[in-house]
This record gives structure tokens, C-alpha cells and sequence, in this order.
């Protein structure tokens, strides 16, 4: 028997059912499912110590367990000593299974180790079906090693849903587990 993840299961099994029902669905696959989560964290310091993009990629690989890569600058901004192409942040993908066992741990470890947590606000979403949600310190994951870390940097998470609601996206986003404030 092959490994699946706990929420993917609990979606395949229970979620879908529930979702169908309370936003009166005639057809299964108008249900709205987790497309891919996409973690992000830009580095404005990287413009004059490099390291800094090696270490973002490094704790972002270690916090998905996917390989990160560093986005680059898209022009140039004299202002900020920028040029093109230069790397200024870190950035991973995840979709399948991965993407499930990253929801599972960000909402069972360490969300809940947020200092003072009352739940994520709701007005993340963005009028198209997708929440995006700021952590701003890196160090409420458990494979980051506090020891290690040079500098306490947070990161952005976007879920990305295969609806075009906000309404259903949340009701998805909140079944699958996603504590929001009440």
C-alpha cells in the first residue's frame, strides 16, 4: 500500500462531501480543490551581501521539502543599487502531495506556535479565489533550527484554488483546517 497524506485522504473522503452539500453543488467536480501553495520570502538585504539568498533558498527548502529557487529582479532600480536580474528573494512551488504534508505541518506545528495566536485574519483572500497569508517569523517551523538562523525574516504563503470565489475558498481553506479569526 503506497503513502498518502492524512488532509489529501481527508479531502478524497470527507471534505469533498461536506463542500458539495453546504455550498449546493449539483456536480463533484464543481467542488473547489487546493491547486498549489506557493511560499515566498523577499530579501532586500541580498543587494549587498549575497549569503543572504543561499540562506532564504536553504530555509525554504528545508521548511517545504522541495528545492527553492531565488527569483530575480525583473529591472532596474537606481534608487536601490538594483539591476536586472539580480537575485532578491526565494521562492518554492508546491503541488500533490508535498503541497498536503506542507498544509498539514504549517496548520498542526506551527501556526499554533505563533506567539499570542488567535486564528488567520479572513482578508487575505484576493476577489479571485486565493488566500495569501504573511508569517513574519521563520522560526514557528520546527526544521528550522534557531541556533543557525542569521536573521529572523518572514515569508508570504499563497494557496491557490481552483475557484473563482472567495466564499468557496474559504469554506475550502477552512475545512481543510485553516484556523481563520472568528
Amino acid at each position: 500500500m503506497s503513502y498518502s497524506p492524512r488532509l489529501k485522504d481527508d479531502y478524497s473522503n470527507k471534505i469533498i462531501k461536506d463542500l458539495q452539500g453546504s455550498l449546493d453543488l449539483k456536480n463533484v467536480m464543481q467542488v473547489p480543490s487546493l491547486e498549489k501553495i506557493v511560499i515566498s520570502k523577499g530579501v532586500g538585504a541580498a543587494v549587498s551581501d549575497k549569503k543572504l539568498i543561499d540562506h532564504a533558498v536553504e530555509e525554504l527548502t528545508l521548511i517545504s521539502g522541495q528545492k527553492a529557487i531565488a527569483t530575480l529582479s525583473k529591472k532596474d532600480v537606481a534608487s536601490f543599487k538594483l539591476r536586472k536580474g539580480t537575485p532578491i528573494g526565494a521562492k518554492v512551488t508546491l503541488r500533490g502531495d508535498r503541497m498536503y504534508e506542507f498544509l498539514d505541518r504549517l496548520i498542526t506545528i506551527a501556526l499554533p506556535r505563533v506567539r499570542d495566536f488567535q486564528g488567520v485574519k479572513s482578508d487575505g483572500f484576493d476577489g479571485r479565489g486565493n488566500y495569501n497569508l504573511g508569517i513574519k517569523e521563520q522560526i514557528i517551523f520546527p526544521e528550522i533550527n534557531i541556533d543557525k538562523v542569521n536573521k529572523i525574516s518572514g515569508m508570504d504563503i499563497t494557496f491557490v484554488t481552483t475557484t473563482n470565489s472567495d466564499k468557496e475558498a474559504k469554506a475550502l481553506l477552512t475545512n481543510l483546517g485553516l484556523p481563520f479569526k472568528k
